[in-house]
């Protein structure tokens, strides 16, 4: 792997996307470099992806809903004759870890599932113009936008051909899409799913696998058709004027970092981090949806999330030795709650608009972190309102309950259902499941309350005193740097989803399942294995009995 993965990029600096805005419409166009890969040992041939393709795509997505908001429909295309994309790069999978290969995996989900939450709020749509064939991760990204046409040329197809040549799966919500979003009947999919070749022409078309055909020779202008209608569809955003995404690059001490408003501090050699945000002192808060867009990337709220999304991307990818994330938050809970009646009263501007589902999306990428999660309510901590969405994203919280320390949390109305979890409901509706009624309550005590109340409230797994603080903590901690690893990550990826199941919850569900079995089963990655023998001579020898 290399040494250490950096997030950060900006469109001058892409080098195989290539971001084109004429007004309300956007391109975004594939043209990997071969021998640009992230490491040097794969080439990354038929507009292949690694992680580095893919980070170069999360950062469009970002700078489209706030550099560019008046865009209304971006095109996904591509620059390759008669090939769109062929997915993830095989010998770059082959190659990987398997922590990097799962990590990898879960942020090219996350991407593709930003995809979607542009979509769904902030009035832009997405066309995939499929100029050539879409194969695996190709075919999972086409599935992501709301049309997808494909040229009629009676070569190029879409599949899925993860089974039937590598023994494995569509690892970026592929199987799930087909079925839950695209809606196509089971047994087509099914053999859709085990055809190498794919499907092309009007089949693909008549089992919904795409929207439309087009000949090659009328292919651009079926595109301009397709992205008219879709604008048509969506109200004036001409009057929306963007900001610029300042970069955040953390500075480094050692193995820690520090941003403006977050840091990380490594700790037990390796096997714990601390995550400590803290809120600026006495911020003025804009009292117009302008005047928040004039503060832009430097308005704190926005950088600090920003930062904290940096920051667990870091850990998972640079830090797979870390197990427990303990989170910190230092400010004034008076502050924390202000902020959010800012961002509920200026909802309305697309700007905070967009603040808002950044925040959504980065504690999403919160809970689906594979560290256990501990948040540490200690004096001077501001767990409260968007920031108790912190505390309440945990798998444990600790809340130090001493009259000598008086810790104090918060509630604004945007725990209510601002910030859904990917089961579709709230952290307080999936902490209270068994006792709903509860949430009421817990909403109802709006603004700040002490450390006995929040445990009243349930807001606390544990409550000690300053006597038994130091040991409780250290107990607990050391205890869950010594479980299996494998066994935390199944067992609370199952236990922080409870309640309804979703697309999304499906995807991550049995992304974490299937990966962490058939990525390490000889079937895939033996010494005969599919994804081994995978463009060798040698052809996959399997164990044929079903567990």
């Amino acid at each position: 792997m290399p040494e250490s993965i950096n997030f950060e990029t900006e469109p001058s600096k892409y080098r195989h996307w290539h971001l084109t805005v004429d007004g309300d419409r956007a391109r975004l166009d594939l043209n990997v470099q071969e021998s640009e890969g992230l490491r040097d040992d794969y080439v990354l041939k038929m507009n292949s992806y690694d992680l580095g393709v893919d980070i170069e795509l999360a950062d469009a997505l970002q700078r489209l809903r706030f550099e560019h908001p008046q865009v209304k429909v971006v095109i996904l295309g591509g620059v390759m004759d008669r090939i769109f994309c062929a997915g993830a790069n095989i010998q770059m999978l082959r190659s990987s870890t398997h922590a990097f290969k799962v990590n990898f995996c879960k942020f090219t989900n996350e991407t593709r599932l930003y995809i979607e939450d542009a979509s769904e709020n902030s009035d832009m749509r997405f066309l995939c113009a499929l100029h050539g064939t879409a194969s695996g991760g190709g075919y999972e990204l086409a599935m992501a936008a709301d049309k997808i046409l494909l040229v009629d040329d009676r070569s190029s197809a879409v599949s899925f051909p993860e089974t039937p040549l590598l023994g494995v799966l569509p690892g970026t919500g592929g199987l799930t899409r087909l079925v839950d979003k695209r809606k196509v009947r089971r047994d087509r999919a099914d053999i859709f799913s085990t055809i190498a070749e794919g499907i092309k022409g009007k089949r693909a078309v008549e089992w919904n696998l795409v929207d439309a055909l087009a000949p090659l020779s009328t292919f651009d202008e079926k595109v301009k058709e397709f992205a008219d209608t879709m604008a048509t569809e969506l109200p004036e955003k001409s009057d929306r004027v963007g900001i610029a995404l300042k970069p955040i690059t953390p500075t480094a001490n050692g193995e820690n970092l520090s941003y403006k408003y977050v840091d990380v501090a490594i700790q037990n050699d390796g096997r714990v981090a601390a995550i400590t945000m803290t809120l600026p002192e006495n911020a003025t808060q804009p009292e117009t949806g302008d005047a928040a867009r004039e503060l832009g990337s430097d308005w704190w709220v926005l950088q600090l999330f920003r930062e904290l999304d940096d920051a667990l991307l870091r850990l998972r990818v640079n830090r797979d030795l870390v197990g427990v994330i303990t989170l910190h938050t230092r400010g004034s809970v008076a502050d924390a709650l202000t902020m959010d009646d800012t961002l509920e009263a200026l909802k309305d501007h697309w700007f905070v608009n967009e603040v808002r589902h950044q925040i959504k999306r980065v504690l999403k990428r919160l809970d689906l972190t594979a560290k256990s999660l501990f948040a540490i309510a200690d004096e001077g901590s501001c767990f409260a309102g968007t920031f108790l969405e912190i505390l309440l994203s945990a798998d444990r919280s600790y809340v130090l309950n001493d009259p000598d320390f008086p810790v104090s949390l918060g509630v604004s109305q945007l725990n209510g259902g601002l910030y859904p979890m990917s089961n579709g409901i709230t952290r307080l509706e999936t902490r209270f499941l068994g006792t709903p009624d509860q949430v009421g309550r817990i909403l109802e005590a709006a603004g700040s309350f002490d450390a006995e109340t929040a445990d009243e409230l349930g807001l606390a797994t544990s409550a000690p005193d300053e006597i038994d603080w130091e040991d409780e903590l250290r107990v607990a901690i050391e205890e869950r740097t010594c479980f299996s690893p494998d066994a935390l990550t199944g067992m609370e990826a199952n236990l922080r989803f409870a309640g309804p199941e979703t697309m999304e919850t499906k995807i991550f569900g049995r992304l974490s399942a299937w990966q962490n079995w058939i990525f390490q089963r000889p079937n895939a990655v033996g010494e005969r294995g599919a994804l081994t023998c995978y463009g060798t001579p040698n052809r996959p020898e399997y164990n044929y009995q079903r567990t």
